[in-house]
């Protein structure tokens, strides 16, 4: 049988709280009523969701897994009050931007700030999500724009360049290869290598521009993004392949040095939506602050009708 709200949140509040008298605090009711709402909930899914012993409470296997959805629900709740919330205030407008962690760690909260001088009204959402989440997040319409550095297909996601970048390579800052300008892969072949899993999206790029220029790769060990792998860099583990966007934002460059690899591949950064749904002014307004901001930083651009795309949809 189905669950209503209220039993949901009952069940939630015993669960959160441990006690009856607990819930009936958090819910501002009476232990009675919590206690008698508990018991139908229990009938009405067909099994116990607490052991009572000696007085106290215990969830059963049964209601822990319950309560991992619940909390679901519940965030969901809490989104459509925070909604309601803001339009019954008239505030100017709500903008829920999502980013892959080497493009989130420096340039998009500088051009949040900058959206912010001239949008003081507007609240802001901002999260760094892996490949999975992010996409995930848009699909799910809980987020207006994502800007990622990875491609992203999908048929009702949109996809629109910003701006490019290299695969460069960090060395420890007393490496032997610092000597040299520009490096290749076969220099790097004597060296631990700090690199990714094959079946990610990075890795993917790194195993491909190893099988392009027919070079074996063996790692070390493998790691999640490229802000660990300048980590283990920056702590004298290996040498390691990240993109341009993780090495300047990188608070311990004074550790690590940067070198140009020969045939890099280019990273494309992109801005990410719904197809389906056009792009807010507001979105429209941030978008123009991040490319105004990528041009000042100098990173490459790609060629117009590309940047101008996204204004072409609308």
């Amino acid at each position: 049988m189905a669950l209503n709200l209220r039993q949901i949140e009952v069940f939630r509040a015993v669960m959160t709280t441990g006690s009856i008298s607990g819930a009936s605090q958090l819910l501002f009711v009476s232990q009675p009523a919590v206690s008698r709402l508990l018991s139908h909930t229990e009938q009405r899914v067909g099994f116990a969701l607490f052991e009572r012993i000696k007085g106290r409470l215990y969830a059963t296997p049964e209601a822990k897994k319950l309560f991992h959805e619940v909390e679901h629900v519940y965030q969901a709740v809490q989104r459509v009050n925070e909604l309601a919330t803001d339009l019954s205030e008239n505030r100017s407008g709500i903008l829920n931007i999502v980013s892959s962690p080497s493009i989130g760690q420096m340039l998009i909260p500088q051009a949040i700030a900058l959206f912010r001088n001239r949008h003081p009204d507007v609240k802001l959402t901002f999260h760094c999500l892996n490949y999975g989440y992010l996409k995930d997040r848009l699909l799910a319409r809980q987020a207006d724009l994502g800007i990622i550095i990875l491609p992203m297909e999908h048929p009702s996601l949109q996809v629109t360049p910003l701006c490019s970048n290299r695969l460069v390579c960090v060395l420890p800052y007393n490496h032997e290869l610092t000597r040299r300008g520009t490096l290749s892969l076969a220099d790097l072949r004597p060296f631990p290598l700090i690199s990714y899993n094959r079946d990610s999206p990075f890795g993917g790029i790194v195993g491909r521009f190893y099988q392009s220029e027919e070079e074996p790769l063996r790692p070390i060990m493998e790691v999640g993004s490229p802000q660990n792998a300048c980590s283990l860099v920056q702590m004298g583990a290996g040498v390691a392949l990240v993109d341009e966007f993780s090495v300047r934002s990188w608070a311990g460059t004074s550790q690590m040095v940067v070198r140009p690899v020969a045939r890099a591949p280019i990273l494309r950064a992109n801005l990410v939506h719904v197809r389906t749904e056009p792009l807010s002014q507001l979105t429209q307004a941030f978008v123009a602050e991040l490319q105004q901001l990528v041009r000042a930083q100098g990173y490459g651009l790609p060629h117009e009708e590309e940047v101008n795309a996204i204004d072409g949809e609308h």
